[in-house]
């Protein structure tokens, strides 16, 4: 019997998830924790697929552990915790295509795409929800040239790090990227705190004319 778990790689922990699939079946989960997290020790900090093979009538188990998620790998490549809330309108990192060729070959094995090249306009892809650059550029961007043979010199040689003089020139320009982010945010924060200071005052304005005029309406005279 198969049990597919995704867990904090290092770091699994029993709640009611794991005691709901296991529990049923007498395991020991204290046992399965403790091997678990030490076939996923290194990869802490990400999410990890784990398969349980195991025979109900021996309660014997054996552990396979596939490799994380794209988007975990992406994240972990990059030292981030998570991705771009709005992907449209802000960026979180700027990878390097030897960085997404590496993270497409850790994954190629257990993806459906035929080569290397596929698999990594796939990772490219996985940048683009998470607000991430590619080379500096905008990741759908990327998609676009990888289709065409722009990096097919790069996949070919299966480069999986970049040079010093590429990080820092990546690095640099996500500062610019950043300082730029910011400016727009401020500015709209700004503007917003304005429109909502504006709106304040127009309303109190229009209750303070209301008040007005209920005292300058004339009293009835109610005597027949």
């Amino acid at each position: 019997m198969i049990v597919k778990l995704l867990v904090d790689g290092g770091n699994m922990t029993p709640g009611p998830a794991i005691a709901q699939k296991l529990g049923p079946m007498g395991m020991n989960l204290g046992d399965i924790i403790s091997k678990v997290n030490e076939a996923t020790k290194d990869f802490k900090g990400m999410k990890v697929p784990v398969d349980l093979d195991i025979d109900p009538s021996t309660k014997e188990f054996e552990i396979s552990v596939r490799s994380p998620p794209v988007s975990e790998l992406i994240k972990k490549e990059l030292n981030i915790e998570k991705g771009s809330g709005e992907h449209k309108k802000t960026v979180v990192g700027n990878i390097s295509i030897e960085q997404i060729i590496k993270i497409a070959k850790t994954k190629l094995p257990d993806m459906l795409e035929k080569d290397l090249k596929a698999c990594v306009k796939t990772v490219v892809g996985s940048c683009v929800s998470l607000g991430i650059l590619v080379d500096s550029k905008p990741a759908v961007q990327v998609c676009g040239e990888i289709e065409q043979g722009g990096y097919d010199k790069e996949i070919k040689e299966e480069k999986t790090v970049p040079d010093e003089e590429k990080k820092t020139e990546l690095d640099n320009y996500f500062k610019e990227v950043l300082n730029k982010q910011e400016e727009i945010l401020k500015k709209e924060a700004d503007e917003k705190q304005e429109a909502a200071a504006k709106e304040e005052t127009e309303a109190a304005e229009q209750g303070g004319e209301e008040k007005e005029e209920k005292k300058e309406e004339p009293k009835k005279d109610d005597k027949k």
